[in-house]
């Protein structure tokens, strides 16, 4: 099927308050959707216009009285193809979806995982995806690991990806999971806050190093369930660093259970999973000032899990 072609859009605005004003300062004001970086690339790309004069030089200063024309064209295709893959959708707006993602599946295309990914799964659920950056494709604030579930949140629009991306940089956004780990941590309850970077050995890994050599790294945790060689935890990272709570209970002497990468080499129960889901979610939604709060069970494979460890 062809699609029809989607015309540029225009805006004109007009400086009215005396004194000079940088032009991407200017715009990214009135075009609030847009990140300050897109309105610098529309600039240096010549979709702005001051007067009759095409500008390239975000930097270039207004003045009172000039009128500024920008040309915003559709989104182009990003390459990605669409599949119509099964999602669990536990929440849906114009702005953005809340995904409930299954153990197994990729959030993003990267080398080895060109397909069947959670952006391929969005991208034919959403054929009118408005698209990122100028490119039909949705937005990615924050990841999971390929063998962790549950929930993730995918802006549609620029203007959401914004501001779900201010959100998480402020840490404004409360990321709760369930796991279940090797042994007992050495409290109950506890905070955990040790550094994370690359491990010097194997650099795809992730390891507790000195913070000169990674990046800060805090995780909360309390106990919810005791069980003779195992312990149910509720986490929560205030960061967001790659692999974090798998590295955070490894370095605590508690491995997250079945994780065959920072964990015991033969797992202690019958998954071929690690135990991690991200079961609740506490964000404020683009537009809105309230608080939601979003949630997701654990999934049947997790549950047997704990069924089989409370009957022994």
């Amino acid at each position: 099927m062809m699609r029809q072609r989607v015309v540029d859009r225009i805006e004109t605005f007009r400086l009215e308050t005396e004194g000079r004003k940088r032009l991407d300062v200017f715009l990214t004001n009135c075009l609030p959707e847009f990140s300050r970086s897109r309105i610098q690339g529309l600039i240096k790309d010549g979709f702005v216009k001051v007067g009759i004069e095409t500008i390239t030089k975000p930097g270039r200063d207004l003045e009172a009285g000039e009128q500024i024309e920008v040309r915003i064209p559709p989104p182009i295709p990003s390459g990605l193809i669409a599949e119509d893959i099964p999602l669990d959708i536990v929440f849906e707006n114009q702005d953005l979806v809340v995904v409930n993602k299954p153990a197994g599946m990729v959030v993003h295309p990267s080398p080895g995982h060109n397909r069947g990914t959670l952006v391929h799964a969005v991208l034919g659920y959403i054929p009118e995806l408005e698209g990122i950056s100028g490119e039909e494709r949705p937005g990615i604030v924050h990841r999971l690991d390929k063998d962790t579930s549950g929930l993730i949140v995918v802006a549609k629009n620029e203007r959401a990806h914004n501001w779900l991306q201010e959100q998480f940089k402020s840490r404004k956004v409360e990321k709760i999971y369930l796991t279940l780990v090797d042994g007992r941590p050495p409290t109950l309850s506890g905070r955990v806050e040790a550094p994370i970077g690359r491990n010097t050995t194997h650099r795809k890994l992730m390891a507790v190093v000195p913070l000169d050599k990674g990046r800060e790294a805090v995780s909360e945790y309390r106990t919810l369930e005791c069980f003779p060689a195992h312990t149910l935890l509720e986490v929560h990272p205030l960061t967001g660093r790659t692999h974090q709570i798998r590295v955070h209970m490894a370095f605590l002497g508690c491995p997250v259970a079945a994780d065959m990468v920072y964990g015991l080499r033969k797992p202690t129960v019958n998954l071929n999973r690690h135990f991690l889901h991200a079961y609740k979610l506490k964000i404020v939604l683009p537009g809105e000032k309230q608080t939601r709060i979003f949630q997701a069970s654990l999934p049947q494979e997790l549950q047997f899990v704990l069924e089989h460890l409370r009957q022994e």
